[in-house]
């Protein structure tokens, strides 16, 4: 079993502050393998009849449990789960609860409570480029290429079934018991075009003109997507600026290898690198910065910044570029006209941080690896 202290440290930490931790993540990035891993838990699996009938008498059930950590894998598959948690929380003061799911929990329907200062949320990411050497893997293009779900990373090869297969298990498993979607073949094309184009600006109305649906529909599944973690939404950063979108999101597909497989890439160039790279660098943000203080930067003749994080008095700017030597400073220069305070900083593989001046903007190449650090001194 791959050890993944980042991830334990932030359970235990959201332990601290409430006696639930709600660990989210899509099917198969590891939930169930990382709640193993906490050593002292006892591990429920919700999906088994026979789970579900002792939780029918849950003061009983956590009674009898033999320890202070309990682990409820897939509890959305229990009758009343939002009941359940809400008894262990209130009723079982020194009890510490991991419940385990594949979508927020806002999402799920039989969570009529939203156990609001009873809970803490943490979303469970692929297999992120710091911890690549605990799976075994030195070759970034490895990641890129089959993606971040444990499974495809550590596999012998490629195996092209395993993305389908696993569309299809999302679809009958989380989408049709949570949400009842009853048009399959287009919400599945939707998924396949978010991921085929996945970084790209959405166009809500040819992704509804090639998909056959409504615009409204199509907003909906997006909101369904983002619930499900299949697809992060991020919107633009703007001020008063008048040359500045304002309103129209991108669209990034939650992993390297699902990207790369709508894409009908066996192999990959330098070019394709590059685009996998800026969604490896997204995942390490929504690691180790508030998710909801993510937004990419654009203006109207199409000068872009990768991802912007707001700071007090102004923001810090985010590259990512495969290769130094192709960075052009065009993008953080029109950014910096208009929001003039804050750090520039250009995320690049097996890099030494160094900065460099171009003119007046004084940039920073760094590792993925220094972004952690870089985000809790801004947090600080």
């Amino acid at each position: 079993m791959v050890e993944r202290p980042w991830w334990v440290e932030r359970i235990q930490r959201g332990w601290r502050a409430a006696p639930i931790v709600w660990l989210s993540g899509v099917r198969r990035v590891g939930k169930t393998t990382l709640a193993h891993g906490l050593g002292e838990a006892d591990v429920f699996n919700c999906d088994l009849p026979s789970v579900a009938a002792q939780l029918d008498d849950p003061e009983h059930f956590f009674r009898c449990v033999g320890g202070r950590v309990v682990v409820l894998d897939e509890v959305h598959q229990l009758r009343d789960p939002s009941r359940i948690l809400k008894i262990a929380a209130d009723e079982f003061p020194k009890l510490r609860v991991l419940a385990t799911g594949s979508s927020t929990l806002a999402a799920t329907a039989k969570f009529r409570d939203s156990l609001t200062g009873r809970k803490r949320a943490v979303h469970l990411l692929p297999v992120l480029a710091t911890e690549l050497a605990a799976f075994g893997v030195d070759d970034l293009r490895v990641r890129l290429l089959r993606g971040g779900l444990p499974g495809a990373l550590v596999a012998d090869a490629t195996d092209p079934e395993l993305y389908a297969e696993w569309l299809d298990s999302y679809f009958a498993r989380d989408i049709q018991e949570l949400f009842r979607v009853e048009k399959r073949t287009a919400f599945l094309l939707l998924v396949e075009l978010l991921l085929r184009h996945s970084g790209g600006l959405a166009e809500i109305t040819t992704l509804g003109r090639a998909t056959g649906l409504s615009r409204p529909t199509v907003m909906s599944y997006l909101d369904i997507l983002q619930a499900t973690h299949v697809v992060t939404v991020l919107r633009p950063f703007h001020g008063a600026g008048r040359q500045e979108l304002r309103h129209q999101p991108k669209v990034y597909g939650f992993d390297t290898g699902f990207v790369a497989h709508c894409r009908g890439w066996g192999e990959l160039r330098d070019d394709d690198c590059g685009q996998l790279w800026e969604h490896l660098v997204l995942e390490a943000l929504q690691a180790w910065a508030d998710p909801s203080r993510l937004h990419y930067w654009r203006d109207k003749v199409g000068r872009e910044v990768d991802f912007v994080i707001p700071r007090r008095g102004g923001c810090d700017a985010i590259e990512c570029k495969w290769n130094a030597a192709s960075f052009d400073p065009k993008g953080l220069a029109a950014l910096r006209v208009l929001h003039p305070v804050g750090r520039n900083l250009v995320v690049v593989p097996h890099v030494r941080t160094h900065s460099r001046r171009f003119r007046e903007l004084e940039v920073t190449f760094v590792p993925i690896e220094a972004l952690a650090d870089l985000v809790a001194r801004a947090r600080g």
